[in-house]
């Protein structure tokens, strides 16, 4: 996850493995319950590495509209295959035999393919008839919207385009066939639009600067301002309704994102929110044929899915059939379709997936053998993951999650925090290939979810009040540690801290100003000083699609402002950076050396400052890599490292021994070999 970029996107962005009814707040006499009943489980074995990469086999698959077939996108060695299976048990069949797409989406009229990849849009015919290939990113920064829901098989461009010293956004209709039709121009960032049936823009989300707002469009194409929203609001455009109401998915108004509707008068509605008041909105299922929401899922300190109107007999039954379990649905058009089901969990690896027959309730297991799907870690052997809270020494209550390995007595164990990155983003309630490798390992495992951290409402993410350094946001991390210490879980000697990005700068944090608490670190692209971090970013880094000034104005609003000197000051003043002369205890950190999120120049120079001291630190960087590691090569090398320091000063397990092609790798791009990596030291 980059640093910031999360900053800047829509907040409405996790299960239990659940005994039922399972608390969000775990009390202590449940938590000791728990606690005590994981340690008289078998003891699980040692995985290997390999099986926490989290290299899926099928990496996406979609319900048709009409619900008679699933397409999906199954790997095969440096690419992947488009594929596609008939709902009524036939042979799946491949379309395309290489490609580098991420998502597939089909047409409104199930006859074409949408393959969306980092770089390249794809059309292809479910008949086997060839579309365009549409470019993406490059210099006018092209991205796709969404589906032309007015049309039978279009999406909607978003470009953003140079006109003399100035910019325009241009909102473009492009068919199967390539056929492009502009349908605005603005001079102004839109981030979202509604069409009618006609296929007119009638609504537009747009950023004004400080704030985003919501227009409805005039048959002439003139603009009416519908709500004009506060900082770190934000709205999704779902549908345009016939009676002329618009549906759609934000906070508005209100603390927590929700499904909402506009009526024809302006007034706003809340369809549907969470019933424990304690997580915004994740996903809407939208009714392919009439466009009404039929289910809304929630994923922060829980996994829920609810269904709404006539769909909740559906929805509760399909929970009922998985209980424990998060489900994703996906519905065909009318009532007689059936629905695409994806069963995941905190243990789950890869989703199952499964088809729901809405005329007789036969729920059928699809796409599961293992030419399909990875094979996971047995369920048994992974880590329970509870979601916690407790209340910081200011009186708020924090949220979080503990993992705890079967067979562990939790009080002995040594006990890891994973700090998150962002730091808007938040941990969810699934897998997580990091914690459970740890886990597995024999650490209990700490997720903090910060005030300042989503999911949990708008007020929740305000509450950091900027104070990023070693001030509130890192106190209610260590509050968290020292909490689950007097639980009884964790050994108070042996306590390590990790995290990436915004997690690596909180682990460098930690290791500075907590030294009594944190024995060891590990640090994946740490901004040594956020401040200067922050600037660069905003000044010289990659913002990916979104336009600088909505990243400053998001840090503006989070009392962050990159460009405020006084700000920059005192995160500078509070820096690991800084105060590198305090640092102590053992660290390791990793980094890529084409990140244009964190700057590499920071890392080795802080890397370099260490080691001037004479401090024990490693620093391992990846040539050519990003922000985080994405080859399997450079992620196995992330867990290795990991995992060989917390065993020298935590006393886990001996690592696994690397083959062959993990020592070169280690061997060539080792920068700094701290004491426990000097074996690999030599060229």
């Amino acid at each position: 996850m980059t640093m910031f970029r999360a900053l800047c996107v829509a907040l409405g962005l996790c299960t239990l493995l659940a005994t039922p009814r399972d608390l969000p707040a775990q009390s202590a006499e449940r938590l000791g319950q728990v606690v005590a009943a994981q340690r008289a489980l078998p003891r699980a074995p040692r995985l290997p590495r390999t099986a926490f990469l989290e290299n899926r086999t099928l990496v996406a698959a979609q319900l048709s509209p009409a619900g008679d077939a699933v397409a999906y996108l199954r790997e095969r060695k440096d690419s992947r295959a488009l594929w596609l299976l008939p709902a009524d048990g036939g042979r799946a069949r491949m379309l395309v035999g290489a490609t580098q797409a991420e998502q597939v989406t089909w047409s409104r009229d199930g006859r074409w393919l949408f393959l969306r990849g980092p770089r390249v849009l794809a059309i292809v015919g479910v008949d086997g008839r060839s579309g365009v290939r549409v470019p993406l990113g490059g210099s006018e920064r092209r991205r796709v919207m969404k589906l032309d829901p007015s049309q039978p098989a279009a999406v909607l461009l978003r470009e953003r385009v140079a006109i003399g010293n100035g910019e325009r956004w241009r909102i473009v209709r492009m068919d199967a066939r390539g056929k492009r039709t502009l349908l605005r121009e603005e001079v102004r960032w839109v981030h979202d639009v509604a069409l009618d049936a006609r296929g007119r823009i009638v609504a537009l989300a747009r950023f004004e600067g400080g704030h985003d707002a919501l227009y409805r469009v005039r048959p002439g194409g003139a603009l009416h301002e519908v709500l004009r929203l506060r900082p770190m609001e934000r709205i999704e455009l779902l549908a345009a309704l016939p009676e002329g109401s618009l549906l759609m998915a934000g906070n508005p108004g209100g603390d927590f994102r929700r499904v909402l509707r506009l009526d024809a008068n302006d007034r706003l509605q809340t369809l549907h929110e969470d019933p424990r008041a304690e997580a915004d909105l994740d996903e809407v299922v939208l009714d392919p044929r009439t466009q009404q929401p039929l289910a809304a899922s929630y994923r922060s300190t829980f996994a829920a899915t609810h269904g709404i109107g006539d769909a909740q007999a559906v929805v509760a039954d399909i929970a009922r059939r998985l209980p424990g379990r998060d489900i994703a649905l996906q519905a065909g058009r009318g009532p007689s379709a059936r629905w695409l089901v994806s069963e995941r969990a905190a243990t789950l690896r890869d989703p199952r997936w499964w088809l729901y027959d809405p005329r007789n309730g036969r729920l059928r297991r699809i796409l599961d053998d293992p030419g399909m799907t990875a094979q996971s870690p047995p369920e048994a052997q992974l880590a329970r993951k509870l979601a916690v809270s407790y209340t910081a020494s200011d009186g708020r209550r924090v949220h979080g999650f503990v993992l705890l390995p079967p067979g562990v007595d939790a009080a002995r164990a040594p006990l890891v925090a994973q700090v998150h990155g962002g730091p808007i983003n938040h941990f969810r309630a699934g897998y997580d290939g990091v914690a459970q490798f740890l886990a597995n390992r024999g650490y209990v495992v700490f997720q903090s979810n910060f005030r300042g951290s989503t999911g949990h409402g708008r007020d929740y993410t305000f509450a950091s009040n900027g104070d990023y350094g070693n001030g509130r946001v890192q106190r209610d991390i260590v509050e968290g540690v020292r909490w689950l210490l007097a639980q009884g879980i964790g050994d108070k000697d042996r306590v390590g801290i990790v995290g990436h990005s915004f997690g690596g700068y909180s682990t460098l944090l930690g290791l500075t100003f907590q030294p009594e608490l944190f024995k060891v670190g590990v640090a994946g692209a740490p901004p040594a000083d956020l401040g200067w971090a922050m600037r660069w970013l905003v000044e010289s880094g990659d913002q990916g699609d979104l336009p600088d000034r909505s990243l400053r104005q998001t840090l503006r609003a989070l009392s962050l402002d990159a460009t405020d000197p006084a700000t920059r000051a005192r995160l500078h003043a509070q820096s690991p950076q800084a105060n590198v002369a305090k640092m102590r205890r053992p660290l390791l950190v990793m980094a890529g050396g084409a990140d244009r999120t964190v700057a590499l120049r920071s890392v080795v120079d802080y890397g370099a400052r260490l080691r001037a001291l004479g401090r024990p630190v490693t620093l391992l960087v990846e040539p050519g890599g990003g922000h985080s590691p994405v080859a399997p090569l450079a992620r196995e090398a992330y867990l290795f490292a990991m995992d060989t320091m917390l065993q020298r000063h935590l006393g886990g397990p001996p690592p696994e021994p690397p083959g062959p092609r993990l020592r070169e790798y280690l061997r060539a791009n080792l920068r700094i070999a701290g004491p426990e990596f000097q074996a690999f030291a030599t060229k």
